[in-house]
């Protein structure tokens, strides 16, 4: 049993020793020439305006917050499909609850206005 996850184990050890190798390559090999301009914050191509430890308003984070959470119910939809033919009716009715489920929170969401952007 326990050689059936000897796979996953092994990809997982291959993927944390390749990224310490390649953070330690880099820092053992690359160059190091700090001036002002490489340490200054990069917006984007545009000169900074203000400090880094301005407020932001939490209407950011809140649309933040619903997308990625939205985003997430979009992710059950998956499997879903994939055995949309073996579920029949019953996944059918299942799949169209969540669906009601997940609107009737997004009409919610809208209706306290948490999407409009002042």
């Amino acid at each position: 049993m326990l050689g059936a996850y000897l796979p996953i184990l092994l990809l997982v050890i291959v993927a944390v020793l390749f990224g310490l190798v390649s953070i330690v390559l880099s820092s053992l090999i690359g160059q190091k020439k700090p001036s002002p301009v490489k340490l200054a914050p990069y917006e984007s191509g545009c000169v900074p305006v203000g400090t880094a430890r301005e407020r932001f308003s939490i209407k950011f984070y809140l649309i933040a917050m619903l997308f990625i959470l939205f985003d997430i119910e979009a992710v059950f939809l998956y499997p879903w499909a994939i055995l949309y033919k073996k579920l029949g009716v019953f996944g059918l009715v299942e799949m169209g609850t969540f669906i009601v489920i997940l609107f009737v929170g997004y009409i919610y969401v809208w209706k306290k206005g948490a999407l409009e952007w002042e």
